[in-house]
């Protein structure tokens, strides 16, 4: 793209992200627009490497609607592969770097990914290997094409490093082929309607789901967003959020683009470097997962780190001491899924709340309606009764991919989330967790979540409640809690402590007690419960 036609478009209301980028590369070219550990992107240098690799995208054949996959951690490669694939309006397809070549092969096949971008690999993962399981039978044609019974779809596998002639730097040597002119009337054809991306749920529950959004939909509901939390250029964004997940892809990635700020990440595996690179890129917004960062706060050094610069966020464990809550449970939760598009409940008083409004997630963004139904008639609940949460509005997600529109929203176009939640008198909503999880035992129904949240105020552990068949209450409720010294556990203690907490019918029937090491995740990253329910077979 020719230095002229980074002033075309003005960033405010664009509603594609090719004339978002090419404002800002013009208004502030030489802004980080990423920093991760030492890996530096600028706006300008964004712009220019995207549209080489947006080039190289077009002489491969790739245009409006091609599904091109992403496998790279958070870093350059990742925001460029996103920016140069959006650009032309082909649509991103980001897989997670847990995946195992299963995962893979059944993303790429579910997804019609076409052009698959890679790296080589990242920590103990080989993607080379692990792609070569996938590929197993493939072949190429004379012009590089592949062809692959397991993967039908996918024409070309390009791997940063990669053995022989399709690694990811030959896009670089097609992209001679493409000049200016012709991307510049790719990327003038792109609408807001057409698909962004399809961003895979985690799967916790369910085999994942591939969520559809369009560029106008995540750009409008993320400058919304930006609006709440006050991100402005200036801003300097921590998110511990993978890019893969919608998290760090919306909420962080997208959401800093349209803010023109600079978002900070890091993959390394030592909390001093990390807390480093805190110290000297002086954040002043953190939002992601606050799991996710516990070992920084917890490392020795950090009672002497200066993180003065960070002012707003929900990553309360690095937070400055006068901003961190002395009770989490009267601060603001968020509340965001895939098919939202990121955050959906959110509120912008970071403060702490009164007393009655403990646990609130805040209220729906601009945008979206929300109704809580009964689960069993589907007809709408009184304030502050418990039942589903129903979504609906602009923002949402285009669809699943290959599903109808009948299996994603019901008849009036509410989307059904299958999480259990209340509203109060003034509109903030309480989620209490997933309908699916709920148990059942002797005709009462008993919310997972806030039987673990009365174990984990006992105990100071995590605890995972579960249902396990009952003769004759149908479902017991169980509870496996994580400890440091499984053998100093205290059972009978803490039942004494949970009858002051919770109604009798909750209480657990069955404890079981592990290290946190010994607790068995997906390849998301998240629990697996059903191999988690086997600790009480024995």
């Amino acid at each position: 793209m020719s230095d002229h036609d980074t002033d075309r478009v003005p960033a405010a209301g664009t509603t594609t992200l090719a004339p978002l980028l090419r404002a800002h590369a013009g208004a502030a070219s030489d802004r980080p627009l990423l920093i991760c550990d030492a890996d530096r992107l600028t706006y300008g240098a964004a712009q220019r490497r995207s549209a080489e690799v947006a080039r190289g995208l077009l002489a491969l054949g790739a245009g409006k609607g091609t599904h091109v996959g992403l496998l790279y951690p958070n870093g350059a490669d990742f925001v460029v592969g996103t920016l140069a694939i959006a650009r032309i309006g082909a649509v991103v397809v980001p897989f997670s770097t847990f995946s195992t070549a299963r995962e893979l092969r059944e993303q790429l096949v579910h997804s019609d990914t076409s052009i698959l971008l890679a790296a080589s690999g990242y920590r103990s993962h080989d993607y080379v290997r692990r792609l070569g399981e996938v590929l197993t039978g493939a072949e190429r044609d004379s012009s590089g094409r592949l062809f692959c019974p397991a993967v039908p779809q996918l024409r070309h596998v390009l791997i940063d490093g990669g053995p022989g002639p399709h690694d990811a730097g030959s896009l670089i040597q097609a992209a001679r082929g493409i000049d200016d002119a012709l991307l510049t009337a790719v990327e003038d054809d792109v609408d807001g309607c057409d698909p962004m991306t399809i961003v895979y749920t985690s799967g916790s529950t369910s085999a994942p789901k591939g969520v559809v959004h369009t560029q106008a939909g995540l750009l409008e509901h993320q400058r919304n967003l930006n609006r709440i939390r006050g991100l402005v250029d200036s801003d300097v964004l921590f998110c511990n959020s993978p890019f893969f997940w919608i998290g760090g892809f919306a909420f962080g990635l997208v959401a800093s683009l349209i803010a023109g700020s600079t978002l900070l990440c890091s993959n390394s595996p030592d909390a001093s470097a990390t807390l480093d690179l805190l110290e000297s890129e002086k954040p002043t917004v953190a939002n992601g997962f606050a799991a996710g960062i516990a070992h920084l706060a917890q490392h020795p050094s950090f009672t002497g780190r200066d993180l003065s610069s960070l002012r707003r966020g929900n990553l309360y464990p690095i937070m400055p001491a006068e901003l961190r809550p002395a009770d989490p449970e009267l601060r603001h939760n968020l509340l965001g899924m895939t098919e939202t598009g990121s955050v959906v409940l959110i509120d912008a008083d970071e403060s702490d709340q009164p007393e009655h409004r403990r646990g609130s997630f805040g209220r729906p963004a601009p945008g979206f309606e929300t109704e809580i139904v009964d689960l069993g008639t589907g007809a709408p609940v009184a304030v502050g009764e418990v039942g589903e949460l129903c979504l609906r509005g602009p923002y949402l997600m285009q669809g699943y991919h290959k599903r109808s529109r009948e299996e994603c929203f019901d008849a009036d176009g509410w989307f059904h989330t299958g999480d259990l939640a209340r509203t109060d008198a003034d509109g903030f909503v309480y989620f209490l967790g997933r309908s699916g999880a709920m148990i059942k035992t002797a005709g009462a129904n008993v919310a997972p979540a806030e039987v673990e949240k009365a174990i984990a105020d006992l105990t100071g552990g995590t605890a995972y409640v579960v249902g396990l068949p009952h003769p004759s209450r149908g479902q017991q409720v169980a509870a496996v809690v994580t400890v440091d010294e499984p053998a100093a556990f205290d059972e009978a203690a803490l039942r004494t402590q949970l009858r002051t907490q919770l109604s009798a019918y909750k209480i657990p029937g069955r404890f079981a007690v592990i290290t946190a090491a010994e607790v068995p995740l997906l390849s998301s990253g998240k629990v697996d419960l059903r191999e988690l329910k086997k600790v009480f077979d024995d």
